[in-house]
């Protein structure tokens, strides 16, 4: 490790060219590809202690639990201390010594490390109809949801507060789609369905708040060293959807977030994608596109994307061209669609006329790549056998024990333990639908009181023969009409001639 760069490796006393990662080249992204078992673990250890060292915070996967090792120091008194002694030795890394680098544990089922959550709408339609398998129309109708949701100040957060928003729709729908568009109720059903297998997934965990700050995946130590922010995906893996979703929305919400600084000194940070085959598989063009953006505008906010995988041609040739370093481990050759991946790879890097790079991928043994990063000019090295160095952090997982040491001594310890469920679009409607209900009884309350009294005066209505007026009864109102009309006479007269007067 020097001030500007991250030392990878040399080629032993045959070849003493070693192989460093150049600090502010770094956000030109990077591959570490090779067949399982050939070291890939290790050179994403040994990258992630480096830019820790240099102050840049990095986020990892730990798909098989192996990377947690990176919070402990390295043992003396391992099996591999003499080799690992040895290969320093044989490389020329003088500065070989044992020591933890500073790690922060996330999960995204709280179990591992801290939670990990964030709200539905942060996620939004485009990545969530991904998570759900949706096809177009589907996606269509689950967009006119979160229209009608921001039109109508409803929070959307979790998924009680979706399901919520979808039955709502659903039932509005023939107000709905006069402004946004056909609402169908096959459609609603089958999102419905959908929400109950991400639920059997886990996923209701990872919806909700206190949502991640992204801040926290940016963390420096009080002496300058970056934190290594290390997702257990070892679970998470079994829904290698939700898995390459969240890394997605990750890689997403940074773009969106972080100013532009061009190519800085060194990262703002570093992401490694593992397993990043997941991501691309079964993807529409539309999202291999979006991916391709991100990747191709997130290098001018200073984040570096690292891709790990066992073959090259896991990735679209889109995203693959704008790799900047390569560390190409072993890979096999037993059928022909293996031999043409070979062959692509070893096309890939820049020509060394002194080895045969195809031949050499294929004879690579355990923790020895045919490096390749940018130079000082952002121009490709020439291609280069080359030995790994050595980790200064654990080989292999550290313990329970220390996992929760880890965890209690993190910087966002309790900060995102306990849930929080604040007034939102489930809340709100149910008020709603209350209020509508009340109201709704209230009217037919009155309606049906009304109908009582009606009755009850059809009742008390006499009949037309009771309407009729006996001789005596005209008698009798003829007298009272004529006496009436003589007083009023006999007051009127009274008060004109005494106003005469």
């Amino acid at each position: 490790m020097t001030e500007n760069s991250i030392f990878l490796g040399g080629g032993g006393p045959d070849n003493d060219l070693s192989q460093e990662l150049i600090l502010s080249r770094a956000n030109r992204h990077g591959l570490v590809a090779g067949a399982t078992g050939t070291g890939k673990t290790v050179t994403l250890q040994i990258m992630a202690e480096g830019f820790s060292a240099a102050g840049v915070p990095v986020f990892c996967a730990d798909v098989k639990g192996d990377l947690s090792g990176l919070s402990q120091a390295g043992d003396p008194a391992h099996k591999l201390h003499d080799k690992l002694v040895s290969r320093s030795e044989k490389i020329g890394f003088g500065d070989f010594g044992y020591e933890e680098t500073p790690t922060i544990f996330w999960d995204l089922y709280g179990k591992k490390g801290h939670p990990v959550r964030t709200t539905v709408t942060e996620m939004g339609p485009t990545l969530l109809a991904r998570l759900m398998d949706l096809n177009e129309t589907q996606e269509g109708v689950l967009m006119i949801a979160f229209e009608y949701a921001d039109d109508n100040d409803l929070l959307v957060l979790d998924l009680k507060d979706l399901r919520k928003l979808l039955i709502h729709v659903s039932e509005m729908r023939d107000e709905i789609q006069k402004e946004y568009g056909n609402v169908s109720p096959a459609s609603v059903g089958a999102i419905q369905r959908r929400l109950l297998v991400l639920e059997r997934d886990g996923a209701e965990e990872f919806f909700g708040e206190p949502a991640l700050e992204l801040n926290d995946f940016m963390r420096t130590t009080r002496d300058g060293r970056g934190y290594v922010s290390i997702l257990d995906a070892t679970t998470l893996i079994n829904s290698p959807k939700l898995y390459s979703t969240f890394l997605l929305w990750l890689l997403s919400a940074l773009f969106e977030e972080l100013p532009e600084v061009g190519d800085p000194e060194k990262p703002k940070m570093v992401f490694f994608f593992d397993e990043a085959h997941l991501l691309f598989d079964d993807a529409p063009k539309a999202l291999i596109d979006k991916i391709e953006q991100v990747v191709r505008l997130i290098r001018s906010k200073g984040v570096g994307v690292y891709f790990v995988t066992q073959n090259p041609r896991d990735l679209p040739d889109s995203v693959l061209a704008q790799l900047g370093a390569r560390v190409q481990h072993a890979l096999r050759a037993y059928t022909p669609s293996e031999r043409k991946a070979i062959k692509a790879a070893a096309q890939s890097f820049r020509e060394n006329p002194d080895i045969d790079t195809e031949e050499v991928i294929t004879e690579l043994g355990v923790g020895e790549a045919l490096v390749s990063t940018l130079d000082a000019k952002a121009a490709p090295s020439i291609v280069q056998r080359t030995l790994i160095r050595p980790p200064s952090s654990r080989l292999g997982p550290c313990t329970d024990a220390e996992r929760k040491a880890v965890i209690e001594n993190s910087p966002v310890f309790g900060q995102y333990e306990d849930a929080i469920d604040r007034e939102s679009a489930y809340e709100l409607l149910s008020k709603r639908e209350e209020q509508a209900a009340k109201e709704e009884a209230e009217l037919q309350k009155a309606e049906e009181e009304a109908k009582r009294q009606a009755e009850k005066a059809k009742k008390r209505k006499p009949s037309s023969r009771s309407r009729r007026q006996t001789s005596t009864e005209a008698a009798t109102k003829t007298m009272m009409r004529t006496a009436a009309r003589e007083i009023t006479k006999y007051v009127l007269r009274g008060i004109f001639g005494g106003r005469r007067r």
